[in-house]
């Protein structure tokens, strides 16, 4: 079963419009969260607002936001201004342009989010907006309050429905050529590129999502689940493979000693895969 839709409005292109719903496409509901609490008493701690200079709590309907213009002065904005610069529908997704999928960068990509149509009546119009862009190879953008911000979005065609990804907007971009520009572009010794090729074949296997399970997480209960049977929980033993990996061996810096290095992981992997009986993806 499909959970509850988070948010819901309005789909519009011009002068077609039908109602939809929206879910967040990932989840943290299943991680471990801690409450903060006091030592001493046991009761939980609450985070409250106050005065960096009298020390009392403030009431929300006295707090104001401001801008920082110097070190000691702010500008305070008032819930009236920020309310005038906001978009006039939060329940409104107006596309207001197209642009080709791959134009937009994966860096822009912030968080995704399922579309669908919200009642019978809206299939046909959402079939329509959706089909149309998988075939001109397009995507919406638009923009819609989200989580109390205004947000860019992209909305990108998928199967029978559409994801919504939030975008990040230029400024929060850094280009990846400032970091990169001093790397040497020279390539590797071919040996060493063969070695390596090596070990990414032995290594390649068919994606799961359990290759990224938290291993935190699953700790995390194991004393939990410890502590509910009021037993102190055993720390998690290392593998030899971790025994080994703490301790890097010293090179001396030259192909050598990295093809030295190749050779011996690419042994060490297919005596492993022998003892395991595993097989890697051809």
């Amino acid at each position: 079963m499909a959970p509850r839709s988070f948010w819901k409005g309005y789909l519009r292109l011009s002068l077609v419009t039908c109602r939809v719903a929206m879910m967040p496409a990932t989840t943290t509901g299943k991680k471990i969260r801690f409450h903060t609490l006091n030592r001493d008493t046991g009761n939980r701690v609450e985070s409250r607002y106050v005065d960096e200079k009298t020390g009392k709590p403030v009431r929300e309907q006295d707090q104001r936001r401001g801008y920082p213009i110097s070190e000691d002065k702010l500008i305070v904005m008032e819930e009236e201004e920020l309310d005038a610069v906001a978009l006039d529908s939060t329940r409104m997704i107006d596309i207001e342009t197209f642009v080709p999928r791959e134009d937009i960068g994966w860096i822009y990509l912030d968080a995704a989010h399922y579309l669908t149509p919200d009642d019978k009546i809206a299939e046909e119009a959402f079939a329509v907006i959706r089909e149309a862009m998988a075939a001109t190879g397009t995507v919406g953008i638009a923009r819609l309050v989200l989580y109390r911000r205004e947000r860019a979005v992209m909305l990108e065609p998928r199967g029978k429905g559409i994801v919504v990804w939030t975008l990040r907007y230029g400024d929060e971009v850094r280009e990846a050529e400032d970091y990169f520009a001093d790397i040497d572009t020279s390539r590797p010794e071919p040996k060493a590129l063969k070695l390596i090729g090596k070990l990414i074949e032995e290594r390649t296997a068919d994606w799961s999502g359990e290759m990224v399970t938290d291993p935190v997480q699953k700790r995390l209960k194991a004393i939990i689940a410890a502590k509910k049977r009021k037993q102190k929980p055993k720390a998690p033993r290392k593998s030899a493979k971790q025994d080994e990996g703490d301790a890097p061996q010293e090179t001396s810096g030259n192909v050598v000693s990295i093809m030295d290095a190749l050779r011996k992981s690419v042994a060490a992997e297919k005596a492993s895969d022998k003892k395991s009986g595993k097989t890697s993806r051809r």
